[in-house]
């Protein structure tokens, strides 16, 4: 039985909420599945925005989608199983697999952050690893993490 106070999420932030009283940035832990065997999954939503304010770019959002895919690759590479990209364009769903640890999870977030203000490119942007290459920004994606990392304080206030 996953133990979610446990793991530092506020327990009454798991799942649905109403999207009009959500803050942004935040990390926050959407839901979990537990398999027979004992392994869980996770699903973190990565919010930038607050739903119906402010949305990102397609530029932004596919650009910030590469960092931190690269980056959850690289600082958790036994956990990571894949991120997206919210529908509504205000952020991020990160899957991962035995690892629900909210600071675990908001430390390698930051670390991807600051990775990403000192980037030189936007990783896997070539014709060769990307579906649509020329669509990137490393000026914005660095825009967006500046604006996350203002706010990491308040990442796990969701509400």
């Amino acid at each position: 039985m996953v133990n979610v106070k446990g793991l530092g999420w506020d327990a009454d932030t798991v799942g649905e909420l109403d999207h009009r009283l959500l803050k942004a940035p935040h990390v926050k832990l959407r839901s979990f599945s537990e398999g027979e065997k004992g392994d869980v999954v996770y699903c973190v939503d990565l919010r930038i925005n607050r739903p119906n304010t402010n949305y990102l770019s397609t530029t932004e959002l596919h650009s910030v989608e590469h960092f931190l895919l690269a980056g959850f690759r690289k600082y958790l590479p036994d956990n990571f199983l894949s991120v997206g990209i919210m529908g509504c364009q205000t952020g991020f769903y990160l899957v991962l697999l035995n690892e629900g640890n909210a600071q675990r999870i908001s430390g390698v977030y930051k670390n991807i952050l600051n990775d990403m203000l000192d980037a030189k490119e936007v990783p896997y942007a070539s014709i060769r690893e990307c579906g649509n290459y020329k669509n990137h920004s490393l000026e914005l994606a660095q825009n967006v993490a500046r604006k996350v990392l203002d706010a990491e304080s308040n990442w796990l206030h969701v509400v």
